[in-house]
């Protein structure tokens, strides 16, 4: 009895000294904070102040924070939950810029009840996608996938007969290990149909991934720019010249052997008759030789106006989701700097994909598209411009400038047009200016957003982003730290990944002016009298381009002047 009330003993201090052992873990791996407050950062309400967590760190010599080289940004990455959309969304407006496409999102009734309550799309509207549900019998591999699905795809083609049909796996598609990649080549063989595969499943990061998804998958359809079948290639061309120096050299040892002989002859009575053929075989080598000559020239000629033909101009390729008008408005602020787009990914038309190759310079719109650039880059050899995103003013000329850069352009009139464009948003300026503002994190837009409202005069505390790729928006983190710098405030923490109950906490702590933040917090933060907006709103409005910075400053102020009104009508 004694021992086991030893060992009892025992084993409590043990967790007690485990449990300590995770606070201080918890605390010496919380970040130097730029702010002077205190923070709540564990679950028994511990308040951690500045001076502790430098004290802590320094005491028990920890790595420091993980920065980017000659980055003054701070990046955190906690394990917390991911309360977002679910990436089959992109359906709802997809569907709406591929103008002859058809969207089969492949999943449970879950899935289409989403589709159809939570984006609101009437059942009448007989949008251009549909519902594959996945019924007991097919998840249980009790009826055929290949069968069910070309059933499905033959109606489409009956009803619609769209130019392209694109498949949307989900979570259900994936745990089942549904081989849509390869159903997908047969069909196409059977129906005459392209059929994009895109695993927009909620196993991503957030939703806006699920656009992510389908583009990646589209740069396997686009079309390949090459050279005409007529025109020879510089390597065909070293490999005939190659050869005809081979041939050169092996004419003059033979002419050499033929003089020889000859000389021999001379000498020699008894060889005199064959002199005559000899020399007449040796004149015949060397007009051959004189020949080859001329041809090896030429055909270095060739080489040269060959290189030279190969030097073909870049062409210039967007990629990104946006509606026609936006886009137009892109293409024409490139235009007045003399650079013509080539294509968009995706196009209105699915036969309007434009070509590819190494020739080819790719920008991204979104900051969401990490994999189309990927696929992009790899599969195409396409040359990425690493550019901010064209989400406010100063991104928008950020975004102009670095394509003139790559195309060798001065640019031309875009301080000036930045500069009218911050005259008309002065009343709206005025309401924002020098307010805080908090980003919990939600459709991977974040960066760009914060970068702007600090420009506009805002004070961002914190970042949160459910997944960062630091090397595609590598244009963007510079932006947003001289914006920072230009702006005299305070770098934001940028949390990926964030731990969504010791973000309220810091929200409590902090109580900002303004949180952006998902739909499942928003209400709860209300209650608590913490003005909130929803992050989905700049996912849907139209917020690129010069002149719809307004759209921006739109969304943010209205939830602040809504506050002022109703203050304003409490004490009246």
């Amino acid at each position: 009895m004694y021992n086991k009330k030893k060992t009892l003993s025992i084993t409590k201090q043990s967790l007690s000294s485990k449990s300590n052992n995770l606070k201080s873990f918890r605390i010496n791996s919380l970040p130097k904070n730029h702010l002077n407050n205190s923070i709540l950062m564990n679950k028994e309400s511990m308040l951690i102040t500045q001076s502790n967590v430098v004290n802590n760190i320094s005491k028990k010599k920890e790595t420091p924070i993980l920065k980017e080289k000659e980055s003054n940004l701070v990046f955190l990455c906690e394990t917390g939950n991911y309360h977002t959309f679910c990436p089959i969304s992109c359906v709802s407006w997809l569907y709406q810029k591929i103008e002859d496409s058809f969207f089969l999102v492949i999943g449970t009734k879950t899935c289409g009840y989403f589709l159809q309550n939570a984006l609101g799309v009437m059942i009448f509207a007989e949008p251009r996608y549909a519902m594959a549900e996945l019924e007991e019998s097919d998840i249980s591999a009790q009826l055929n996938d290949y069968k069910e699905l070309k059933r499905l795809c033959i109606q489409i083609k009956q009803d619609r007969n769209p130019s392209v049909i694109v498949w949307i796996g989900t979570c259900t598609t994936e745990i089942i290990k549904m081989d849509l990649e390869g159903m997908a080549p047969m069909l196409e063989a059977e129906l005459g149909i392209p059929i994009v595969v895109a695993r927009a499943n909620g196993l991503d990061y957030a939703f806006t991934q699920g656009e992510d998804t389908v583009l990646a998958a589209m740069v396997g359809h686009c079309k390949t720019r090459g050279n005409s079948q007529n025109q020879p290639s510089l390597k065909t061309s070293n490999q005939l010249v190659e050869k005809l120096e081979i041939a050169k050299n092996q004419n003059m040892t033979t002419l050499k052997e033929n003089l020889a002989t000859i000389k021999l002859e001379k000498t020699n009575p008894n060889l005199l008759g064959t002199e005559q053929g000899n020399l007449s075989k040796a004149l015949e080598i060397q007009k051959d030789t004189v020949l080859m000559e001329q041809t090896c020239t030429e055909n270095e000629k060739k080489e040269k106006n060959i290189g030279h033909e190969r030097k073909i101009p870049f062409s210039l390729v967007l990629f990104g989701s946006l509606p026609s008008i936006i886009a137009n408005q892109l293409e024409f602020e490139l235009k007045k700097q003399g650079i013509n787009v080539s294509g968009w990914l995706p196009s209105t038309r699915y036969s309007d994909l434009p070509a590819l190759n190494e020739n080819v310079y790719v920008c991204g719109i979104n900051p969401f598209l990490s994999r189309t650039a990927t696929a992009l880059m790899r599969r195409r050899k396409c040359q990425l411009i690493s550019a901010p995103f064209p989400i406010g003013p100063d991104g928008t000329r950020a975004w102009i400038e670095k394509i003139c850069s790559a195309f060798g352009k001065e640019p031309i009139g875009l301080v000036d047009r930045e500069n009218k464009i911050w005259e008309t948003l002065q009343s709206q300026l005025d309401v924002i200016k020098g307010k805080t503002v908090f980003f919990m994190g939600d459709n991977l837009l974040e960066i760009s957003l914060a970068r702007f409202l600090i420009r506009c005069g805002m004070t961002v505390y914190e970042i949160g982003i459910p997944y960062m790729d630091k090397r595609f928006q590598a244009g963007e983190l510079a932006l947003l730290e001289k914006t920072c710098i230009e702006m005299k405030v305070p770098f934001p923490r940028i949390v990926e990944k964030p731990d969504n109950y010791y973000q309220i906490q810091r929200i409590k702590e902090l109580m900002p002016d303004l949180v952006i933040t998902g739909m499942a917090h928003a209400n709860p933060l209300e209650a608590r009298g913490i003005t909130t907006k929803w992050s989905v709103e700049f996912t849907f409005a139209q917020i690129h381009g010069f002149s719809n910075a307004k759209e921006i400053l739109e969304l943010v102020t209205r939830p602040l002047r809504r506050n002022k009104n109703l203050a304003q009508f409490a004490t009246s």
